[in-house]
């Protein structure tokens, strides 16, 4: 495998712990419960590092963009899903243009 494959997987692994670190936060009730809080911080921890593993290889606008963009519609997804928020056409359609904005990074990037 490539280098810069295997740094897209790193990234989409970051990407992916964001979501996790957001949803703990979530359940740490502003830092006050004592396993979420520290599986928050473990989890931010571990996501930033893969983050600036990924940038080794990959330009940081495009890396921090799809990272965020991962958290972001992820949290959002779930959000909605685990949390019962509101969602609408527009919510909807705004989730769709980041994912698309992250899909077109990735491919403009090779």
């Amino acid at each position: 495998m490539s280098s810069t494959f295997l740094a897209w997987l790193t990234l989409i692994g970051a990407g992916l712990l964001e979501i996790v670190w957001a949803i703990s936060m979530k359940y740490s009730e502003g830092f006050t419960r004592i396993l979420p809080s520290v599986l928050t911080v473990a989890f931010i921890s571990i996501s930033v590092y893969l983050l600036s593993l990924a940038i080794k290889e990959i330009p940081i606008g495009v890396a921090y963009a799809v990272w965020a963009g991962i958290g972001a519609a992820g949290v959002s997804i779930f959000g909605i899903i685990i949390f019962n928020e509101p969602s609408s056409f527009s919510h909807t359609a705004c989730l769709a243009m980041i994912i698309t904005g992250v899909i077109g990074l990735n491919l403009l990037s090779h």
